[in-house]
């Protein structure tokens, strides 16, 4: 296959692309600028782009077979600090990003969308969804050490999400693990849907590591087009 991914310098991003790589696929790697990038690996092409130009994108789409979006406002990779700050100063970018994505499609509408977003939308009882509670919300922000103020970009993952769930598009959303962060490719996880996958502790947790494999096991076997997924252990 011949994938695009967009936000390819980013944690969860590098993962995908290499991921992606060695399992004998063709990937394109977006940045907002490549030019300084010098990773020359077999099989692999950088390009810059805009995410929140859907003209540009839609440039970017022929001989594509599947586009990954892991967009983030900065760069969390590099500087965390800072994508937390832009997250918090416009959350609306997130959707703003979703409709570009999908505007983009129209000119390419068998090319597959996997949006990357948050885990705050997902149910944690039957209609019961952080992102929709100042309460739930703030608790979990201080469990992950994260400025309550971030809610708002909580909120903006849920927004974008909702976008998508209007398009007729081959989108899917992915959440994942509340508890994300690198570590160990162990090669297993389980699969959810709208509420979080929990293991023996009651912990929503996954490495970015199995959550690129995911992602391109869902490139390579779609199983939720128009629909979201989640992962835990």
């Amino acid at each position: 296959m011949h994938i695009g991914v967009i936000g390819a310098t980013g944690t969860i991003g590098s993962r995908v692309v290499s991921e992606a790589l060695d399992r004998g696929h063709r990937v394109t790697a977006f940045s907002r600028d490549a030019s300084t990038i010098g990773d020359d690996r077999e099989n692999l092409a950088w390009a810059s782009l805009d995410v929140l130009d859907p003209d540009a994108v839609a440039a970017a789409l022929p001989g594509l077979d599947v586009l990954i979006s892991g967009f983030q406002p900065g760069n969390a990779a590099k500087d965390f600090a800072d994508t937390v700050e832009r997250s918090i100063a416009d959350p609306t970018r997130y959707a703003t990003a979703a409709r570009s994505l999908l505007k983009a499609l129209e000119s390419r509408p068998r090319v597959r969308l996997i949006v990357i977003g948050g885990a705050g939308s997902l149910e944690i009882a039957p209609g019961v969804v952080r992102a929709d509670s100042d309460e739930l919300l703030h608790e979990a922000l201080d469990q992950l050490g994260l400025p309550r103020e971030y809610a708002a970009a909580v909120r903006g993952h849920r927004d974008a999400l909702n976008v998508l769930r209007t398009s007729n598009r081959l989108w899917t959303y992915f959440s994942p693990a509340e508890e994300i962060a690198p570590g160990e490719r162990t090669g297993r996880y389980r699969l959810g849907g709208d509420q979080p996958v929990l293991d023996a502790a009651g912990r929503s947790r996954i490495s970015v590591e199995d959550a690129a494999m995911a992602l391109v096991d869902e490139a390579e076997l779609p199983r939720f087009v128009q629909r979201r997924f989640t992962i835990g252990y």
